[in-house]
């Protein structure tokens, strides 16, 4: 064992569940630099958070802003889950990583019903729910 994983008393594989999430912090940086390019693109101000005029950059925008919103969830599961279940949280993580990339790729066409093509993501949420409350069973 690592000198961290004794200090922390970390799991094995552990590092897996945080690859996992700065996995998700690149997926964040990559969303939010599209949101730039768009505002550019479709010249949307700062600080203005949606267009009047373009559809496509406020899809584009709204993919962005509903990963941050459910990010704090994400990690959350994903560090509790990962302390009984390290390898299975980090697949359920990158399960959950790409369904929000192909949200993005289908909301940012400007038809919002394509975003739904990301749901496949909600496996991998679901399962690092579970991981997470049997965690926190095992541990009462």
């Amino acid at each position: 064992d690592s000198l961290l994983q004794e200090m922390m008393n970390l799991p094995t594989d552990y590092g897996y569940v945080i690859l996992t999430g700065i996995g998700a912090l690149f997926m964040v940086m990559w969303k939010g630099v599209r949101v730039g390019q768009a505002r550019k693109k479709y010249e949307v101000p700062y600080p203005d958070m949606y267009s009047k005029e373009s559809k496509i950059f406020n899809c584009i925008q709204r993919a962005h802003q509903n990963t941050l919103e459910n990010l704090p969830q994400f990690y959350f599961l994903l560090t509790m889950a990962g302390f009984s279940y390290p390898r299975l949280s980090a697949l359920a993580g990158w399960v959950w990583i790409v369904g929000r990339v192909l949200y993005a790729i289908g909301y940012s066409t400007g038809e919002p019903e394509k975003r739904m093509k990301g749901a496949v993501g909600y496996i991998g949420l679901l399962t690092l729910l579970v991981c997470s409350i049997i965690t926190a069973v095992q541990n009462i």
